[in-house]
């Protein structure tokens, strides 16, 4: 063992007696040969133990250790949300400003947008990643700066949805904030940042990177399995606001102990970055100023994580126990999971039992028939999404955009994946689907499936252009099946769902339009994070 290693490593042990279990939770990535983890407890807002698992370097061997420097991803966005909060206690601007005051590159959609929309996720606002991905970049390859978001944003021509409606994630909407503090404080992010943050703070090694070039001591490269074989993954982004913070598990521990002890805004500043948004329709959701509160175990907590190429990274808060987990990841892991086993150790005997998961649930014998009864094609209208279910050879089965999984009885119409914990209710006509982080079941009628004839695919080939992507698709017929070519990217099966309606795998769901001959104009993409974003035909 190193002898910086081992050092630290002893300290964590005489300090918590709880450690060699704590341990044995990373067991899998405490090894000199694959990247791993650091992990950070605190306890009233001081840090009871840290220990760095795996190596932060594979071409160098160099550990894991609590300073290793991490890329957060989404982890950044409670840092950029708190950065408004700061200017509007200075009174240099007001969370209900419309974004157009700071930002006039984004377009009049008839309603206004405002920075609050921006901060809980619920402006409307198309996402940076699936659109750069859809117009053709490689984010593992492609550098992405700000002024190619604000490209994206300036021909933005629709929202997905009216602001307040409801809640998306949108990594655009941080950005945008990123760019509003530069423009109201006349100081990029980072320099803001560090100011009135991290320096206050003493959090020597964080910072926001803006530029991906930068030499940074002691940082751990990204890492991707790729045939069982590690590869580094890294993001190359020059962009800021939603992503790019650097940071340690010493350093967030102090951030985290602001909301105990407020040296950086007060108490009127923790108070604000914890205020809840109410919907249009009178609904209170969960995010905050960056900031997702929910119960484990029935344990009230405040979190966010964070995922960018071969970096994962999750901070949890207990306030009423004051105990505090932060786990950042230079591998493709699940920090939640991890960080939830050892906030169990130290909270074990406040916690609630753990409720059954659907995955473990009890197969029940079910009639064939029943089974192929429920076989058919359902359509979400609110989420424009679909599902297919096939019965073959005597089972159950989803199928659509990959291999089929079994879906699993476990009685009263239910069913649970192989594959994950989500369940899938069967009711005559109606089906519902139930994953994990979803507070409603989302709901699907049953539709005619459509097999599309020589003629009609004929009709459907040709090119099709975006103007918000500045891109252009074109659908083809090969083999006696439709094929989607967009640039950059490989060429992608259609799979044919319901009368002009088509599920492109790894791309999302595609409505076709006509006009009032029954010629086909264009049509309308529906994928995670963007809601219909129009195609017009040009061949």
């Amino acid at each position: 063992m190193r002898p910086l290693l081992f050092l630290l490593c002893f300290a964590a042990f005489a300090a918590d007696p709880q450690s060699s279990q704590v341990d044995k939770i990373f067991d899998k990535l405490d090894r000199t040969d694959s990247p791993g983890c650091t992990l950070g407890v605190a306890r009233d807002g001081k840090l009871i133990y840290s220990r760095g698992y795996g190596m932060a370097d594979l071409d160098h061997d160099i550990a894991n250790s609590p300073r290793t420097v991490f890329h957060v991803a989404s982890m950044s966005k409670q840092i950029t949300a708190a950065s408004v909060v700061l200017l509007a206690q200075q009174g240099k601007l007001k969370l209900d400003d419309p974004v157009r005051k700071y930002i006039p590159e984004l377009a009049d959609f008839g309603t206004p947008v405002t920075i609050r929309h921006l901060l809980h996720h619920v402006s409307g606002l198309r996402d940076q990643w699936s659109l750069l991905v859809m117009s053709g970049w490689r984010l593992s390859e492609d550098v992405v700066r700000d002024e190619d978001v604000m490209d994206l944003v300036s021909r933005m021509r629709a929202l997905n949805f009216r602001p307040g409606e409801m809640h998306l994630y949108s990594n655009t909407g941080y950005t945008l904030l990123a760019q509003i503090v530069k423009r109201v404080s006349g100081k990029s992010l980072r320099q803001f940042t560090t100011q009135e943050i991290f320096e206050p703070l003493g959090m020597k090694d964080t910072h926001f990177r803006d530029d991906h070039q930068e030499t940074v001591k002691g940082m751990a490269y990204g890492y991707a399995q790729s045939q069982g074989v590690w590869k580094q993954s890294i993001p190359h982004y020059d962009t800021v606001g939603a992503s790019s913070l650097l940071t340690t598990v010493e350093d967030w521990v102090k951030w985290d102990r602001n909301y105990v002890e407020p040296k950086v805004g007060g108490r009127a500043f923790t108070d604000q970055m914890m205020e809840q948004f109410t919907l249009n329709n009178g609904e209170k959701i969960d995010y905050r100023f960056g900031i997702v509160t929910g119960k484990f175990r029935g344990l009230p907590t405040v979190s966010h994580g964070g995922a960018d190429a071969g970096y994962r990274s999750y901070w949890v808060r207990f306030p009423e126990q004051n105990l505090t987990v932060v786990c950042l990841c230079n591998a493709v892991v699940n920090p939640t999971s991890l960080s939830n086993e050892v906030a169990t150790l130290y909270l074990a005997d406040k916690l609630e039992p753990e409720e059954a998961k659907p995955e473990s649930a009890a197969r029940v014998d079910m009639p064939a028939a029943e089974l192929e009864k429920a076989a058919g094609l359902y359509m979400s209208e609110k989420e424009e999404s679909v599902v297919r279910l096939r019965f073959d050879d005597g089972k159950l089965k989803l199928a659509l955009g990959g291999p089929p999984s079994e879906l699993i009885p476990i009685g009263g119409g239910k069913f649970r994946l192989d594959t994950e914990a989500a369940v899938i209710t069967v009711s005559g006509p109606d089906l519902t689907v139930l994953a994990p982080g979803m507070r409603q079941p989302v709901e699907f009628k049953r539709v005619t499936e459509w097999s599309p004839s020589a003629s009609e695919m004929a009709d459907i080939a040709g090119s099709y252009y975006s103007e918000e992507l500045d891109s252009t698709y074109r659908v083809e017929v090969k083999d006696g099946k439709l094929k989607l070519l967009r640039k950059k990217l490989r060429t992608h099966e259609v799979e044919p769902t319901f009368k002009d309606a088509v599920y492109i795998p790894q791309l999302g769901f595609v409505r076709f339009e006509r006009d009032a001959k029954g010629k086909i104009t264009g049509f309308r993409l529906t994928a995670g994070r963007i809601r219909n974003l129009a195609f017009k035909r040009a061949s």
